[in-house]
């Protein structure tokens, strides 16, 4: 099973959407996927809400227990969803939750899943670098504005020191998103970090686009909703979970 954390210490920055999409993505390409919602906001819990399993993400935190039942309409997709207790979390020591949080992931491995997707508060919290301690893989949405910039910044920091603890993560890259085509300051700023961080920067950005926000609140994938203007953000959604999942080597 390969596990990627979503991730970016600032808010709003498309996070959710983006692993949403990459699970209805490979769900659609017959994988086992797992979502673990780790925020609190729970927005990636309501979107998926017909994937449910009873299981909540605390109990990765806990020592379990972690066995996830699938619902008959919903075989190949498990939501593990955010509830309150999470906002508990940040009072444990990170080796412990980092220790239960490994034991939850490689129990999700035993019972079958090819890849476990889980998005994370923006904040460096516990819960956050459990999360990155237990992953393969670490993506970072990133809006196109000052405050983001600064925040990826910070997240780039935290992604090293999370390797000495974790030296198999592997930093994706960041997705540049909500990105304003007619907006000059997106495209100085897209420039800037294309110059800063040249190998970082993921070859697929994601446009500023109502029909994904239409998707999420209707618990659908974009490709799903019928719209003229929902077909070219389609479009780009699908290049970037192409793109993820081929740097995954999702095989299984």
């Amino acid at each position: 099973m390969k596990t990627l954390v979503t991730a970016n210490q600032k808010g709003g920055v498309g996070k959710t959407s983006t692993l949403v999409h990459l699970a209805f993505d490979f769900y659609e390409r017959g994988k086992k996927v797992a979502v673990i919602d780790l925020d609190t906001q729970g927005n990636a819990s309501y979107t998926l809400q017909e994937f449910r399993t009873g299981v909540v993400a605390s109990n990765f935190f806990n020592g379990g227990p972690f066995d996830v039942v699938n619902g008959e309409d919903a075989p190949g997709m498990a939501l593990i969803e955010s509830d309150a207790a999470l906002a508990n979390m940040e009072t444990m020591s990170l080796s412990r939750a980092g220790e239960h949080f490994r034991a939850g992931i490689a129990s999700l491995a035993e019972q079958g899943f090819d890849v476990c997707l889980i998005d994370t508060a923006p904040s460096l919290g516990v819960s956050m670098a459990a999360a990155l301690i237990a992953a393969d893989y670490v993506l970072s949405p990133i809006e196109l504005e000052a405050y983001s910039i600064q925040g990826i910044k910070k997240m780039n920091a935290a992604i090293t020191n999370v390797r000495k603890a974790n030296p198999k993560l592997q930093f994706l890259g960041m997705v540049p998103s909500k990105v304003d085509g007619r907006n000059p300051r997106h495209g100085r700023h897209l420039e800037q970090l294309q110059k800063a961080y040249p190998q970082l920067i993921i070859p697929a950005s994601i446009g500023l686009r109502s029909s994904i926000a239409d998707a999420l609140a209707s618990g659908v994938p974009v490709w799903r909703i019928k719209k003229t203007a929902a077909r070219k953000a389609a479009k780009e959604v699908r290049a970037l979970a192409d793109l993820v999942f081929t740097k995954m080597e999702i095989t299984a």
